[in-house]
């Protein structure tokens, strides 16, 4: 039965191969014994290799060697069974780090088992962790004879080391059998920008746009290589061309809007913005850009402001506190308070752990003495962001507007706990504190906290 137990065991951590014939044994009686081409197997040989199991199982990965050295003397020159310790310590060593020791027994196990598809893909693992990409060349050969998948790491690996030729080569060969990959041709163009070699990518772009005009990523890359090189023209003629030949391409337009705008195309570009705007594929953040380059250009096309609003009307099922920000942001630099304010609060109402709204909100209803809202949100703020000296201070400043002297007090003096090294926010503090307590009527309160107040000295 011990030996029966240590073959499931083995089984079990994935350690062995599992010979047919011994599948078919699994359902016949008990009292008839596996064969696990192990041999004879000692009580000391499955009682530490048992314990190293466990030991590597709670990560004490120096125990588990020390019970596999146990294992190995017990193994008494078994070849199969030294493989199989073998290969467990490889793994523990890799886990310490000790990447020589660990490579050498994993070769260990590939003399007995050369084509060891587990073996190898640690062997691999250690290679990469090391950073020894020649080394895990040859080796991820031999695995792609397993899967061809790996050849995607062979091109990876033949940029590491600078063999871009080969790697271009692999990358060429596999989109030629599975088609093309978001993966390969990102690490396409990482090659042709490591060697500088823009050219060869657009020459590249330009094949295969030639094969499959209908291919909008190919057309997006072009796009983005000319306008790299200051070639707004060519960028410009290949957004037209993909969208001649992709008329409902949403994308596009991404790049689009900003070649009208440049040729005061304004009629153009806001159509553009609008598709862009309203097109759930485009990822937020390119929507961010769009906007920021449109807030530009109203600011020095003033006649188009107008328009702002109905860019907010796009972004209301949304609610992102981004856009709010930035239109926020765009109002309050014109001097229009109560504008900015509005998108200010309609951002932090979808979006109340943004900080940077949550702060800009603040100061601006302090600013413009709307001091109830301020309380509200800032004591709102508190029971998210709690360690923020300056929601204290706002807290406080709020309430002592409010005539709250009580709470202004226990706000302002739980945040000088979170003030650290702000020597203008800890003025504040204190004119504040001086303030609250002047309302309560505790002049010698009030005096001690001025006194503070006048003893720091401030740096430009």
């Amino acid at each position: 039965m011990k030996l029966r137990f240590l073959y499931i065991v083995l089984i079990f951590f994935g350690i062995l191969f599992i010979p047919k014939q011994a599948v078919a044994q699994e359902t016949e009686p008990v009292e008839e014994q596996p064969t696990d081409d192990l041999g004879n197997v000692t009580d000391a040989f499955q009682e530490n290799f048992f314990e190293a199991l466990k030991q590597k199982g709670i990560e004490n990965y120096e125990l588990a060697l020390d019970a596999l050295r146990k294992a190995e003397k017990a193994a008494k020159g078994d070849p199969k069974l030294e493989a199989v310790v073998a290969f467990e310590k490889a793994k523990n060593l890799t886990e310490l780090k000790q990447f020589e020791e660990a490579e050498v027994s994993f070769k260990q196990v590939l003399k007995t088992e050369p084509k060891r598809l587990d073996v190898l893909e640690s062997l691999y693992d250690l290679y990469y962790q090391k950073n020894d990409y020649d080394a895990a060349i040859p080796l991820v050969k031999q695995l792609t004879e397993f899967d061809e998948d790996y050849k995607e790491d062979l091109a990876n690996l033949y940029s590491r080391t600078r063999q871009f030729d080969k790697a271009i080569e692999v990358l060429d060969d596999l989109d030629e059998t599975l088609g093309e990959s978001d993966y390969r041709n990102a690490l396409r163009a990482r090659i042709y920008r490591q060697t500088g070699d823009t050219e060869g990518q657009i020459e590249n772009l330009e094949t295969r746009i030639s094969k499959n005009p209908k291919k909008e990523q190919e057309y997006l890359g072009l796009i983005y290589l000319y306008s790299e090189e200051g070639n707004t023209e060519k960028a410009f003629a290949t957004a037209k061309e993909l969208l001649k030949n992709q008329p409902n391409s949403k994308q596009v337009h991404v790049a689009l809007y900003k070649f009208y705008l440049e040729e005061n195309n304004t009629e153009e570009a806001f159509k553009s913005m609008n598709i862009v705007f309203s097109a759930p594929e485009i990822e937020k953040e390119s929507k961010y850009k769009v906007l920021s380059d449109f807030i530009g250009f109203v600011e020095k096309n003033p006649q188009y402001e107008s328009d702002l609003e109905n860019v907010v009307e796009n972004f209301s099922e949304t609610n992102t506190g981004i856009i709010y920000e930035q239109l926020g942001g765009y109002y309050n630099s014109k001097g229009q308070k109560e504008t900015a304010l509005t998108f200010y609060e309609k951002g932090i109402e979808g979006d109340p752990d943004n900080f940077s709204l949550l702060k800009n909100t603040l100061l601006l209803q302090i600013d413009l003495k709307k001091y109830d809202a301020a309380e509200k949100l800032s004591t709102n703020a508190l029971a998210i962001f709690p360690a923020q000296p300056m929601l204290y201070l706002i807290n406080g400043v709020a309430h002592n507007n409010l005539k709250n002297v009580d709470e202004a007090i226990e706000s302002l003096s739980s945040g000088l706990d979170y003030l650290f090294d702000n020597t203008t926010m800890e003025q504040d503090f204190y004119k504040q504190l001086q303030q609250a307590y002047t309302l309560k009527g505790n002049t010698q309160k009030a005096t001690e906290y001025a006194e503070k107040a006048a003893q720091i000295k401030l740096t430009n």
